[in-house]
């Protein structure tokens, strides 16, 4: 079941537009797109090491624009694509949080996301319906996507061949892993902004978006 999507992924990352493919996915997975683009990356690493920090880049570029793209629907749209848009990705229930921490922290939050699972579509459209700085999305966005692609990159460029064949061996057990993370992902958002600050008081056990507005 999963060994044909890998192999049509191993496709792409050979394909000649390989890039373009990168660039795509990359970009559409900061608004709406469930799938993370980490696994092409890592397999066009291990195709071309040598190209490891220019494919790091691309990703990088491509996920902020999506992720202003995703601002733009929180912004514009949330009424009319950003509330039908949240439920078909599960992150409904996530959303009135979310807002909460991203209104009372703003970039710190984006900034702490580059090294955790939390979604990072989740975050634009979040940040787009608080109206958040686009100044202050804008720089944060980078150096958080900065930080996780090209680590994701450096890690296939410095280590490619072992962990190719750990996949190939392992996928079943990888993507019950990467589930696995994604779930915890949610945990920490919860803890992030410690657990005796007063945002924190605030934030917890919110779960309407009426009472982000009243504790905020």
């Amino acid at each position: 079941m999963l060994q044909r999507p890998y192999e049509w992924m191993m496709e792409k990352a050979a394909h000649a537009h390989a890039e373009r493919w990168l660039f795509f996915f990359s970009f559409i997975e900061s608004s709406f797109f469930p799938i993370p683009p980490h696994p092409l990356l890592g397999l066009m690493c291990l195709a071309r090491p040598d190209r490891a920090i220019r494919y790091g880049a691309v990703c990088t570029i491509a996920s902020v624009l999506g992720g202003l793209f995703g601002y733009a629907i929180g912004y514009f749209a949330y009424e009319t694509i950003g509330v039908s848009l949240l439920q078909a990705l599960g992150l409904w229930d996530t959303f009135p949080a979310a807002a909460c921490y991203l209104r009372e922290f703003g970039a710190e939050i984006i900034l702490i996301k580059g090294a955790t699972p939390i979604p990072f579509k989740l975050l634009t459209l979040t940040a787009g319906f608080i109206q958040m700085p686009l100044f202050d999305f804008i720089w944060s966005s980078v150096l958080s996507r900065a930080f996780q692609f090209m680590l994701v990159g450096m890690l296939f460029w410095k280590f490619g061949a072992p962990i190719k064949a750990f996949i190939d061996k392992y996928l079943a057990w990888v993507s019950a892993g990467f589930i696995i993370i994604v779930v915890g992902g949610f945990v920490a958002f919860s803890m992030l902004a410690g657990g005796g600050s007063k945002a924190s008081d605030k934030c917890s056990g919110v779960t309407t978006m009426e009472q982000v507005f009243e504790r905020t």
